[in-house]
């Protein structure tokens, strides 16, 4: 796939450079993007001020009519978004088309349901109270989940009435240039949409940093997170951020161990470990622990890694070889430490080609360990015993962290009890389903703001009230 281009006003703009992407179980080159310019950065986003009083005018169920479309179209695209996320992102096409492709349609169609349901107008005493679109929306988009996040974002904030610039990360580029397609195709007006491929640092800053710019809407690193926020604050612009994680898994006593634990070794291996909400501690009790690591381990060892294109494969490379290294190196750094390398640590001798590790599991480190501590963004799992559930609660929360996690109990008011206690923005109770209508986001340097459901769609609402 070749794309030289940024879409802006509804005009697809030649690029004088490009960027290469990576297949990274193949480590060859499959696509190239546009590369924009900060001067392109200015151009859209007068294009989407342009765009935005009638698109955020338009009465509301026209604009739900036009977003009918885009899903339209984006299902016809299904099977080459699972392709092209396959190839792009490396992710097992199991996953790729349930966890990226089948639910970033499905946030799509959660944006329009709530914006048919929303009550854009209310009431209180002699107050008539009443939302309206932010603005001009800049969404950037990390790697590890390119169509989700894109989705994830850009649906709320179309459904809201407000027009987006849109910068997807630039190692995974190509699933934004079929959602923009879908765009075309839907007969959304020009300027509602904007793309814009390139390099964070240049095309993600300008965003952020841009005073035709209402709203900030990033999701990665807690590092960049800090420095895209300071920009927007600078402005007093909103600002949404989704960012890091270290989330426990909290398994009681009375909880059936190995459901509990073989979940969280899933959740922990999800996308190759590149998950923000994975849960990455596993915190269990201390006379149960043996038998737990040896669960976990026995589990992670028997996972399928190798080509994502394989429908039995379960854990794929991961995206790049830089990130390859950065993980081995906290891996090593752990053992170094004194850490018990249960199983996986190194790349499967028989892949020889792309950026592979292993399913890891890490025991006998201090929750206090930079391995406990710090977002390792891969396949790397670490066990930790407690001896109560009041210091099961300390671990838990005991991270700068606060993203998502689970508790695991005999019964559901056990485990409630215990997810009231827990500083974190969404858990998971026994394995329940996850829910595109809940909000998502996190505590602490998890982030600001919240994405999904009802509660995402106002991220992209501003609210005005008229006394009379």
């Amino acid at each position: 796939m070749k794309y030289e281009t940024v879409l802006i006003g509804g005009r697809w703009l030649p690029t004088t450079e490009t960027i290469d992407v990576e297949n990274p179980a193949t480590t060859q080159v499959i696509g190239t993007s546009g590369r924009a310019t900060v001067a392109q950065v200015d151009q859209a986003v007068a294009a989407a001020r342009d765009a935005l009083p009638a698109w955020g005018s338009l009465p509301l169920e026209q604009r739900a009519t036009a977003l009918d479309r885009l899903v339209d179209a984006l299902r016809g695209r299904r099977r080459e978004l699972i392709d092209v996320t396959v190839a792009e992102v490396g992710t097992p096409v199991a996953d790729a088309t349930a966890w990226h492709v089948d639910l970033g349609i499905e946030l799509v169609v959660s944006a329009i349901r709530n914006l048919r349901a929303h009550r854009f107008e209310s009431e209180v005493g002699n107050s008539l109270l009443f939302q309206r679109p932010v603005g001009v929306a800049a969404c950037i988009t990390p790697w590890n989940y390119p169509f989700y996040q894109l989705t994830a974002k850009v649906a709320p904030a179309l459904a809201a009435g407000c027009t987006v610039v849109l910068k997807p990360a630039e190692l995974t580029p190509l699933s934004a240039y079929l959602f923009a397609e879908a765009v075309e195709e839907a007969g959304l007006p020009a300027g509602v949409f904007n793309l814009l491929p390139g390099i964070g640092a240049e095309i993600g800053a300008a965003l952020a940093d841009h005073d035709g710019v209402d709203l900030v809407s990033f999701t990665g690193s807690t590092k960049v997170g800090r420095a895209v926020g300071a920009a927007a604050a600078g402005r007093l612009a909103k600002v949404c951020l989704e960012l890091g994680g270290k989330s426990a898994s909290l398994v009681c006593a009375d909880a059936d161990l190995e459901t509990a634990v073989r979940s969280t070794v899933e959740s922990a291996m999800l996308n190759a470990g590149q998950t923000c909400s994975a849960w990455t501690r596993l915190l269990v009790p201390a006379e149960r622990y043996d038998e737990a690591v040896q669960i976990a381990g026995a589990h992670a060892a028997s996972l399928v890694v190798g080509d994502p294109t394989d429908e039995t494969t379960q854990v794929g490379p991961l995206v790049s070889r830089n990130q390859w290294e950065q993980v081995s190196a906290m891996v090593d750094s752990a053992v170094e430490r004194g850490a018990r390398l249960v199983t996986g640590g190194t790349k499967p001798a028989e892949l020889g080609t792309g950026h592979y590790l292993a399913p890891t599991i890490l025991a006998d480190l201090s929750p206090d360990d930079p391995a406990s501590q710090e977002e390792i963004f891969g396949p790397v799992l670490v066990v930790h015993p407690y001896t109560d559930e009041d210091e099961a609660v300390r671990i838990a929360n005991g991270t700068r962290y606060g993203l998502a996690g689970a508790v695991w109990a005999g019964s559901e008011d056990r485990a409630l009890a215990l997810a009231r206690r827990l500083e974190t923005g969404q858990v998971d109770l026994n394995g329940a389903a996850f829910n595109p209508e809940a909000p998502f986001g996190g505590w602490k340097e998890s982030g600001l703001g919240r994405e999904l459901g009802r509660i995402g769609l106002e991220e992209y609402l501003e609210w005005t009230a008229v006394q009379r």
